[in-house]
């Protein structure tokens, strides 16, 4: 956590030093927000702090996300909320028996041997009357899984090597949870233990975080000085998808404009550009206070997708600290995506908020097409969506619907030359790409007269398919992947979603969504296997029938095939990713993507072209050119391999007979 603090210190350091080759200047009266000490560092000295955050925070995120891997599941940790027909603990440990099994002190039957967690579950430790005594012999729980002695456990991450955790659980243990912390074992506890602070702590600090880096001029790119030009042109009745800020010349807000980007028109939605004129309308020809309203508006969204985020998982305590990890205290996202000050932001939080509302169809979908409407590509969770009601058509209908109907009157409104920036960007390869070096050498093989981006493209589809099949195959596989949260509208009592109709049930609480509890924690009446019970979570195998992905890993998925493999991607792009990925279980692949997000950090520092001293080009030329791209494809063949690896070593095992009572 001390990388992870420091991380974040240097981060607002950046700003709080002002102008450099890192921050942009801004324009305009002094005390208009946002502020610096504008003390004028070298270049030298903010490339190094940028250099030092953005690895502080890498490798703290990646030993964080380590140290966690071992917390049990809730269910694993205290049991049920409210009962599941288990053991309950007493303040002084002694097992009291269930209400729904009267005049028996925890028989030892399918739905109980273990359940609940014991050997170490719900601080017992195999003691308090579960040494001889209550039907446990010493703990039947979850030595090997789910109350099945020897038997049908993960051991160790299902056998998935090398990360943290497996895509079945976020566990990754190789049973209960034996030397645990006692009753108090929670993943406060634990995370503490292993010198964490709670997720409420992580998830305060990435708010305030967020709420300062707000007041600091943004750092890392110069793109937010086009999104106040995009606004500008809006403000003066200038059509931002048809001119660049060339086209403005002598407007204070329109010259603030780095190179290369003067002669480019705006390649965001509707949504995206209201939010510009709005702040331009309020800054008027002053850049730094327009910059400010977009820094609000910034800040706002991904503390609101902190909080949802937050809210959702906050029943499970180890899904909810791996959760502010990945996003409110990801010291990687608040560099790019809080201190960069970057649209992606906005979408995301549309995003996340629409699938945690899915049980209110038209919410759902108004949200899913805002996101659209501020940028494209986040798009692709709403493919999760649409695969998790493919049966319900009526709901399906009515969500995409609501989708459509705001994509094209936003459309509308901005006019159809909107579209063909947005096409024209979808054909360029960015230099860290390892397409980039593809291209290299088709050049080299065939020839120099074509940038072959119609093979390109096609290519990249190819390498989507199979990251996202790899993906697939093993989400398919493993019986615990999936998301820890309700839907809003059934957690509050309304409709559930598709997946509840399915019998989902929730990861930290075993209750099912319609409010009952389940002792066996899944399906549509019948026993969950041996591999589900006891971790919670709707599990890929809902009602014991062939395996349902729900929404969050479809979209996880997808999202992360797609950074992976897309010719154009940039360092800020991975945030959907991680949002989508905070929603689901924990696996190696957040190891991967955080990987993924420090070395294309590394290649944009920093995505600037001003500013830059002749004796760092080689950061540009060498780093971001020619030994990034390496590095990606490098990590892509290994995400692939270790998906297809850790499918193939997935065993689903039949579930046991339930002994006699």
């Amino acid at each position: 956590m001390a990388a992870i603090g420091g991380s974040i210190l240097l981060t607002t350091g950046l700003g709080l030093l002002g102008p450099s080759a890192v921050v942009p200047a801004l324009g305009g009266p002094a005390w208009h927000p946002p502020y610096s000490l504008a003390l004028q560092p070298s270049a030298h000295l903010v490339v190094a702090l940028a250099v030092a955050a953005l690895l502080l925070g890498g490798l703290g995120l990646l030993g964080a996300l380590l140290a966690i891997r071992d917390i049990p599941p809730a269910s694993r940790i205290s049991g049920p909320r409210g009962g599941s027909g288990g053991a309950s603990a007493d303040p002084g440990g002694a097992a009291t028996p269930s209400a729904g099994h009267p005049g028996s002190a925890v028989t030892p039957d399918a739905g109980h041997q273990g359940d609940a967690g014991h050997q170490g579950g719900a601080g017992h430790q195999g003691d308090a009357g579960h040494q001889g005594g209550a039907g446990h012999q010493g703990g039947a729980g979850h030595q090997g899984g789910a109350g099945h002695p020897g038997g049908t456990g993960h051991q160790g991450s299902v056998g998935l090597p090398g990360g943290v955790g497996d895509l079945a659980s976020g566990s990754g243990s190789t049973g209960g949870t034996p030397g645990g912390p006692g009753t108090r074992g929670t993943a406060g506890v634990w995370g503490r233990w292993r010198g964490l602070p709670s997720a409420r702590v992580l998830v305060l600090v990435g708010c305030v975080a967020a709420g300062v880096l707000a007041f600091l001029p943004p750092s890392g790119s110069g793109d937010h000085l086009n999104y106040a030009a995009y606004g500008r042109m809006v403000v003066l009745g200038v059509d931002p998808y048809t001119h660049g800020a060339v086209d403005l010349s002598g407007d204070p807000v329109a010259d603030a404009v780095e190179a290369p980007w003067r002669e480019e028109p705006s390649v965001y939605g509707p949504v995206a550009t209201a939010v510009q004129a709005l702040a331009s309308w309020v800054g008027g020809d002053s850049v730094r206070l327009t910059i400010f309203v977009l820094a609000l508006f910034n800040a706002g969204a991904f503390i609101v997708t902190g909080l949802l985020i937050d809210r959702f998982t906050r029943d499970d305590p180890a899904r909810r600290l791996r959760a502010a990890l990945l996003w409110t205290a990801n010291p990687l996202l608040l560099y790019q995506l809080v201190a960069g000050m970057h649209v992606d932001t906005l979408a995301i939080a549309c995003m996340v908020a629409a699938l945690l509302a899915r049980g209110r169809p038209v919410g759902s979908g108004l949200l899913l097409g805002a996101g659209v409407a501020i940028k494209l590509n986040a798009g692709l969770v709403a493919l999760g969506l649409a695969w998790e009601l493919r049966r319900r058509p009526g709901r399906l209908a009515l969500m995409a619907g609501a989708a459509v109907a705001v994509v094209v009157v936003g459309y509308a409104v901005v006019g159809a030359d909107a579209v063909a920036p947005v096409t024209r960007t979808s054909k360029a390869v960015s230099h860290a790409s390892f397409w980039k070096l593809v291209q290299g050498w088709l050049q080299e093989i065939v020839g120099v007269g074509s940038a072959y981006r119609g093979e390109i493209q096609i290519g990249s589809l190819l390498v989507l398919a199979l990251v996202a099949w790899s993906l697939f195959r093993l989400a398919s596989r493993a019986p615990g992947m999936g998301s820890p949260v309700p839907s809003i509208g059934a957690a509050r009592g309304g409709s559930p979603s598709a997946g509840a109709g399915r019998g989902w049930a929730q990861s930290s609480a075993g209750v099912e969504r319609g409010g009952a509890p389940s002792s066996a924690g899944a399906g549509r009446g019948g026993s969950p296997s041996s591999a589900d019970a006891g971790r919670g979570g709707p599990t890929l195998s809902a009602g014991g029938g062939r395996g349902e992905l729900p929404a969050e890993v479809v979209a996880a998925v997808l999202v992360c095939a797609y950074v992976f493999a897309t010719p154009y991607v940039l360092p800020w792009y991975d945030g959907l990713a991680f949002a989508m990925l905070a929603l689901v279980t924990a696996s190696a692949l957040d190891g991967f993507l955080v990987v993924h997000l420090l070395v294309l950090s590394l290649a944009y520092l920093p995505a600037r072209v001003v500013g830059q001293p002749q004796d760092l080009e080689w950061l540009r030329t060498v780093v971001r050119a020619q030994v990034v791209p390496w590095l990606l494809l490098a990590l892509t063949v290994g995400l692939v391999w270790w998906a297809w690896r850790a499918a193939g070593r997935v065993r689903r095992r039949p579930e046991p007979a339930a002994p006699p009572r």
